[in-house]
């Protein structure tokens, strides 16, 4: 390809693509956190009736 002065380059990002996979890793990490939560109220409480 050629360059030429004074044009601007087009984004190569699709911003909505990456937005929406931004908020979807978003999701999935608190979905992991909350079943990491829940995993360690549950060994907690089984930890406790072991007693």
């Amino acid at each position: 390809g050629y360059i030429k002065q004074s044009y601007l380059e087009g984004s190569n990002v699709d911003a909505v693509k990456e937005i929406t996979d931004l908020i979807t890793a978003q999701r999935a990490y608190e979905m992991n956190s909350k079943v990491i939560t829940t995993a360690d109220e549950m060994a907690s409480i089984v930890s406790k009736n072991l007693k």
